[in-house]
């Protein structure tokens, strides 16, 4: 039996052309703290006598509902190819999650406007909603909230990269997952598959 070539479609696969991840393009699934744009021209506020400047995450963090707690941890993501086919999502009904990028584990140099991830999200009540499907690509300035019962995938990481994570834990895992009907492939807007050359992957 032939394995399925990756980089090949798959029949009856839904494909989602990747944007940029902005506020704007999140929509009402979460917040967008862009590092470098919070502090140009001396934004931030002034702390430390003077020696630091603060910026804060936008948006709420909900952490303590249904007698949770805030957690801070750290995810050590492995690198993957952008296309997928991704076939999974999750959502996390009682608490919010939040994605802080650090470091490469590696040590490798960062680029950093050079997309690091992707970030794959859906609306939806009992279901992720096909129609709303939104591929999101990230750089190393960016973190993101994601708020209580979005639907998206697991962390996909473009190279291997750790991330500082927010997050409710529980007595009771809080993690719901929906296997999508179809599969889901993303590509880039301006060609027919979001390659390597695009995203700087080796």
């Amino acid at each position: 039996m032939t394995a399925p070539n990756p980089s090949k479609p798959w029949p009856n696969e839904l494909i989602v052309a990747a944007q940029a991840l902005s506020e704007q393009t999140l929509q009402s699934d979460g917040w967008v703290l862009d590092i470098d744009a919070a502090f140009a021209a001396q934004g931030g506020r002034e702390i430390n006598a003077g020696t630091s400047r603060r910026t804060d995450l936008p948006g709420v963090l909900s952490l303590q509902s249904h007698g949770g707690q805030a957690l801070a941890c750290v995810f050590r993501a492995q690198a993957q190819g952008a296309q997928g086919p991704w076939r999974v999502l999750e959502r996390h009904q009682l608490g919010s999650q939040t994605f802080i990028p650090m470091s490469s584990p590696t040590g490798a140099p960062i680029d950093r406007f050079k997309p690091i991830g992707v970030l794959l999200v859906a609306s939806g009540d009992d279901a992720p909603d096909p129609s709303t499907l939104r591929a999101l690509w990230f750089h190393a300035q960016q973190a993101f909230t994601l708020k209580p019962g979005t639907w998206h995938h697991p962390l996909i990481a473009l190279q291997d990269f750790d991330f500082l994570v927010l997050e409710r834990v529980a007595g009771e895992v809080d993690c719901e997952l929906c296997h999508l009907p179809e599969p889901v492939r993303v590509t880039d807007r301006k060609s027919t598959r979001l390659n390597s050359s695009h995203l700087g992957i080796s």
